[in-house]
């Protein structure tokens, strides 16, 4: 899923060449983003037009060569002259007078043509990774490179930059040339986007564009770039091997532009540390036009109460429940401390009812559970590949975070596995403006085995770089409390070359116990709670509930298909569904005798006290089931690491539930195991109560 959506697409045609544009955001200021060479097509501008389009319109569209632009073969149709002029055709269609430039590599000169020669039309330009013809390319992808003859040889490295290579192969020079655009560690991600663009294209194409006028009508020379005199940010990344520091220096050197180093970034330094990257552009433009910026943080008494910022992850309500008995006890501890929630759908609704105090910027997150249920299939989620995939999500969201923080001057930050918050903070701790707290109930990536060797791979390597994040820069994380004991950590390695999680996990984290919204030892007697909630003490109370998301709803049917089977076996059985409030109970066609609801607000109060619950395979709500004594099958989702292996590891550790595996489960067996489990229910190990008031004062001591 995407982090934001075109609100208008257009055909424009220009000599004969339809490009595809799109236009994001209503701002009074317009970016346009203008094409990289046509390897990459405007996808690749995701780490930021979904956070700029929030107060600018910026308007972007494919190279011709790519995307849904037309891919003419002819050089003619190629080179700057034909670039700067689809920007001006563009930017006619789309009513743009007065623009702000991107440009990324090929389209920096682009951009300074545009603003050398058509200056009334530009506001402000940002080039990175640039060319200059003032500059020779690096020798290993020069123009001699480039055309020579390889004759039999087999190419390595460079020498794939060849006309000939790329005509023959170019699936193996796409794969090359992605790892040069990525020369930074742990790159695997935006590596493989690149790939999937470059798919677009072909090394034909690519040939063609080399063979074209490199300016055309245009002179590129020292007084076109002295001619500039719009504010100009020009960025380089010291790792760079496909374009050299030198251009950048040279062309910021001759227009008096802002030049900004990224020292371990390779060509790519937009996409590869958009966090740093978007700080600096925004910062970027409100110097220079008065654009939109966070406002400085309020001036506080030196007595003033206590802030804190507390993110609550989206996926699944048991986490906002366990942040919100935490947040209780905080207040034991300190009385006036004024909490501010950044939190999204459905968590939002939870906390609206507790009376808690939502900050105005959570209206600007892109959802992370739609995410989750878009990337989902038939009781199936690949929970890693699914948060790897929502990248351009979670750097969207840290913006919205990053703005609230610089002008909140909260005293705390309490980041409930608020992943994008972590990493980016840990990636470049210039960032941070707050103490931090780091909350989650797992500490690693696992492979699944149906991923393979690829999977392993990346999953290493993602273990890999939080382990450095975590040891490089001890000081982004001011407290990290993992949410169970340290038998709750899996007995398994973080990967190959990598320590032990058991081993590693105690350096590097505190332990609270379990948290959990309200422990059931405080709900008072079971009779009493069954009484309150009109179950009769003659029937068997069974509830099925699936969570925030969506994702449940094929267990839910497929359980429904086990009820008539299950009835007839107990007759005294009485069921009732709990879908979540993101699935509509009418739709899921409940037999007769089965009771549905959207949204239970005392749920953990139910479980407490029902004589059987089926549920996914999510911590917080096995975990409650647990502390409660409550026998339930459980049915962790396919291919979801957590589920099966961080979440199955705690359990079997207190001897609770029943795990079910759903492509083993038609309703036969589902029925077969509720009667078993109705018949002679096991009781779980004791889970501690105190794990909210554990985590408060871990916590407590940073205010």
């Amino acid at each position: 899923m995407r982090a934001a959506y075109p609100h208008t697409e257009l055909k424009i045609d220009r000599g004969g060449v339809t490009l595809h544009c799109e236009i994001y955001g209503e701002g009074p200021e317009t970016i346009v983003f203008i094409p990289t060479w046509m390897f990459i097509h405007s996808r690749g501008y995701k780490s930021q037009i979904p956070y700029f389009s929030d107060r600018f319109r910026c308007i972007t569209w494919d190279p011709r060569g790519n995307g849904k632009s037309d891919r003419p073969t002819d050089p003619s149709h190629y080179g700057h002259s034909q670039y700067v002029a689809d920007a001006l055709a563009v930017m006619d269609a789309t009513d743009t007078d007065r623009a702000i430039l991107f440009g990324l590599s090929q389209s920096g000169p682009t951009s300074t043509i545009l603003a050398s020669y058509h200056p009334d039309r530009v506001r402000a330009v940002i080039i990175v990774g640039t060319h200059s013809p003032l500059v020779p390319r690096f020798s290993h992808n020069s123009a001699e490179s480039y055309n020579r003859d390889l004759g039999a040889q087999e190419p390595r490295g460079w020498e794939k930059y060849n006309r000939g290579y790329w005509q023959t192969n170019y699936d193996d020079f796409a794969d090359f040339f992605s790892r040069q655009l990525f020369v930074e560690p742990h790159s695997t991600k935006q590596q493989e986007d690149v790939r999937g663009w470059a798919a677009g294209t072909t090394g034909e194409i690519l040939a063609a564009s080399m063979a074209a006028p490199y300016a055309g009508q245009y002179q590129l020379d020292e007084a076109a770039y002295r001619r500039i005199r719009c504010p100009m940010l020009v960025v380089h990344g010291r790792k760079d091997t496909v374009a050299p520091v030198a251009a950048s220096e040279k062309v910021a050197e001759l227009t008096g532009g802002e030049l900004y180093i990224f020292e371990e970034a390779g060509h790519i330094p937009n996409a590869r540390f958009p966090g740093q990257f978007n700080t600096l552009m925004r910062d970027f433009l409100a110097r220079h036009l008065g654009t939109w910026s966070p406002n400085p943080p309020p001036r506080r008494a030196a007595k003033a109460p206590k802030r804190a910022l507390y993110l609550s992850s989206p996926i699944g309500l048991g986490h906002a429940r366990r942040d919100l008995a935490i947040t209780r006890e905080l207040r034991v501890l300190h009385p006036d401390l004024q909490v501010d929630w950044l939190a999204q759908d459905p968590v939002t609704r939870l906390l609206d009812a507790q009376g808690e105090r939502l900050h105005p910027g959570s209206r600007w997150l892109a959802s992370e559970t739609a995410h989750i249920e878009e990337e989902s299939g038939e009781h199936d989620l690949n929970a890693f590949q699914a948060i790897r995939r929502m990248d351009e999500i979670l750097i969207k969201n840290f913006m919205v975070f990053q703005e609230a923080v610089e002008e909140g001057g909260y005293d705390l930050v309490i980041a409930d596995e608020a992943w994008d918050i972590d990493h980016y903070w840990h990636e470049h701790p210039n960032l941070k403006k707050s103490a931090m707290v780091w909350l989650t109930d797992f500490v690693g990536w696992v492979p699944m085995p149906g991923g393979g060797a690829h999977e392993a791979y990346l999953t290493t390597d993602y273990n890999a770089e939080m382990i450095g994040h975590v040891e490089n820069n001890p000081t982004v994380r001011d407290r990290a409390i993992f949410v169970g004991n340290p038998d709750d950590v899996a007995p398994l390695g973080f990967g190959t070359g990598l320590p032990m999680m058991r081993d590693w996990v105690p350096r590097h984290y505190d332990f609270a116990g379990y948290v959990m919204g309200a422990h059931p030892s405080g709900f008072g007697p079971r009779q009493a709670l069954r009484a309150r909630f009109g179950y009769a003490a003659d029937e068997k109370v069974c509830i099925v509930t699936v969570g925030g998301s969506g994702v449940g709803a094929h267990l839910i049917r497929r359980i429904l298909k086990a009820w008539p089977l299950a009835k007839e076996a107990v007759p005294e059985l009485r069921m009732i569904v709990v879908t979540g409030p993101r699935l509509d109970p009418a739709a899921l066609n409940a037999p007769p005798g089965v009771e549905t609801r959207a949204f239970v607000p005392d749920l953990d109060q139910h479980l407490a006290c029902c004589d059987l619950a089926l549920v996914q395979g999510g911590l917080t709500t096995c975990m409650e089931l647990a502390a409660a004594g409550t026998p339930f099958l459980y049915f962790p989702l396919r291919n979801h690491f957590e589920q099966n292996v961080h979440v199955a590891h705690r359990l079997d550790r207190y001897s609770a539930g029943r795990r079910m595996i759903f492509d083993a489960s038609p309703p036969e067996a589902i029925a077969e195991a509720m009667v078993a489990e109705l018949a002679a229910p096991r009781r779980s190990l004791p889970v501690e109560a105190d794990g909210a008031t554990r985590a408060a004062r871990l916590v407590a001591d940073l205010l």
